[in-house]
Formats: structure tokens, C-alpha cells, sequence
């Protein structure tokens, strides 16, 4: 059995994936302040700035791969995954680094595939294309880039949110013109399953299957959760007039069907036993 380290393992992926993965990985996993649901000897606390306790994490668990789900200062990631990089330039060790449709904010007059030239205008997204490149040039082919669209989940932050502003009648506001991707992290869990399983290398998008309209989403999933009149506040993405478009394609054929899900079901999913929460 391989051994699997996810590093930032008590996050909302993080913990998808160790879950999903517990039965075909020996999985380990870093967390900073929450610890995970790993046994002991199988999570390590870490700061991201101390480079000895990584080292010490990696001589001790020597994983055969490597997730990285981490978020945090930009500065000190990127020379967190430079290091990381760098011990593992003479192993063996697969790195799999979770990138982000923001790579591409920078030209939303269409929807990317994994052959477009990322091209961003916001710090996170120029973040991750310097992680990128960087984790490639170092590691090439065993720097695996995996770009995710805006994840969904049942404890996750945006649902979480949007779960009270129902209860307290806040404003719920969201995008007309911004037609984007979508995943749920225990979707994305299985996907990256399939993916680390069968050691898929190269840039892959995973994502929803189709593309929705972000206000759309919302009055579909608030629809489903509560039978009162809940209006969505309509915010126009800069100019009112066009549609934006900042959504994830793929052409990779790798996949089996089964792993593909639509933004419907996405819905469905969250609103499953949490209409009594209302």
C-alpha cells in the first residue's frame, strides 16, 4: 500500500481525501492548528515556516505521494512549496499541487482548458501560477497541477454562510453575469482518488460538468432548502452588460463517467438533511 501525505489535511479537501482515501492509501497529513481525524502517529502539526519540521515529516513518513491543499499567506507558500520542492527533487516522491480557475481571471471572455496559458490579474492567482511553474521546473513530470473551481461542501465556509443568512434574513448576493464551475469537496475527493490511484500526471481540471450562472445557483439551492420567498441580490462582475465567463474544461479522457457530476446534483447533495437546519 502507498503511502499518502496530504499536506493540510484538516481542511475541507483535506479531509474529503483522507476520508475517501483511507481504505487503498496509508495516508498521513499535516494540520497547523486543528488536528485531523488521522490516528496520532499519523498527522504532524506544522507551521509553514519552519522548513526543519518538514524535513522531519518527510525522513519519517517517506510518502510515495504528496497532495498539497494548503492555504495560507501567499509569500510564505510559495517558499513553503519551493522547499518542499526542493528535498524532494532527489526522491521519488509524486507532488500533486491543487491550482485554482483563478489562474485564468485575467481573460474571462471564455471558459479554460488545461492547454490555455494561465493568465491572472489577482494576487491568488498569480500566486498559484508562480507555484506552478516553479513546483514544474523543479520536480517536471512528477509536479502534478490540479486546478479546482470553487468548492462547495456541507461544513464548507460558503455554505456555512449561506446557511445563516437564511436563518437571519441577511442579504444574499451573488453574480448575474459570472458564469462559472462549481464541485462539492467530497466530489472532488473521488475524483482525486481516481486520479492519485492511477497516478494521472500532467495539469488536469476537475470541476462540475457544466457551467451555471453564480446567482442561478444560489436561488436553485436556496430553493431547495427553504419553503419562504428568499430573494437574491443581483451583483454585476464590472461590466453589467456582458457575460463573464470563469469556468474549468477539460480535454483529458481519462476519466470513467462515473465521476462526472452536474451542477443539479451538486445542489441536490447539499440541500440532502440540511433542509431541518433551516
Amino acid at each position: 500500500m502507498k503511502k499518502l501525505l496530504i499536506v493540510g489535511a484538516s481542511g475541507l479537501v483535506g479531509k474529503a481525501l483522507a476520508k475517501k482515501c483511507e481504505n487503498d492509501f496509508d495516508v498521513y497529513g499535516t494540520y497547523f492548528t486543528s488536528a485531523t481525524n488521522l490516528p496520532d502517529n499519523k498527522q504532524f502539526q506544522m507551521n509553514i515556516q519552519d522548513g526543519e519540521v518538514l524535513k522531519t515529516i518527510l525522513n519519517t513518513v517517506e510518502p510515495d505521494i504528496i497532495i498539497s491543499c494548503l492555504h495560507g499567506d501567499f509569500e510564505q507558500l510559495l517558499e513553503f512549496h519551493r522547499l518542499l520542492a526542493v528535498e524532494l527533487k532527489n526522491k521519488s516522491s509524486l507532488l500533486y499541487f491543487l491550482s485554482t480557475t483563478n489562474v485564468f481571471d485575467g481573460d474571462l471572455s471564455r471558459h479554460h482548458s488545461e492547454t490555455d496559458e494561465p493568465n491572472s490579474k489577482s494576487e491568488y492567482g498569480q500566486y498559484k501560477i508562480n507555484c506552478e511553474i516553479m513546483l514544474q521546473d523543479l520536480l517536471k513530470e512528477r509536479a502534478i497541477i490540479i486546478r479546482i473551481p470553487g468548492i462547495w461542501g456541507k461544513n464548507s465556509p460558503r455554505f456555512n454562510t449561506l446557511l445563516k443568512n437564511l436563518e437571519t434574513n441577511e442579504p444574499i448576493q451573488a453574480y448575474c453575469n459570472l458564469e462559472c464551475s462549481f464541485l462539492t469537496d467530497v466530489h472532488l475527493a473521488q475524483q482525486l482518488h481516481f486520479v492519485l490511484k492511477n497516478e494521472v500526471r500532467g495539469t488536469i481540471h476537475l470541476s462540475s460538468e457544466d457551467k451555471i450562472i453564480e446567482s442561478q445557483f444560489y436561488e436553485e439551492i436556496i430553493k431547495k432548502l427553504t419553503p419562504n420567498e428568499i430573494k437574491v441580490q443581483y451583483n454585476h462582475y464590472q461590466d453589467k452588460e456582458k457575460l463573464y465567463l470563469f469556468g474549468l474544461d477539460s480535454i483529458r479522457n481519462e476519466f470513467p463517467k462515473t465521476l462526472n457530476i452536474k451542477n443539479n446534483e451538486i445542489i441536490d447533495y447539499l440541500a440532502r438533511k440540511t433542509v431541518d437546519q433551516i
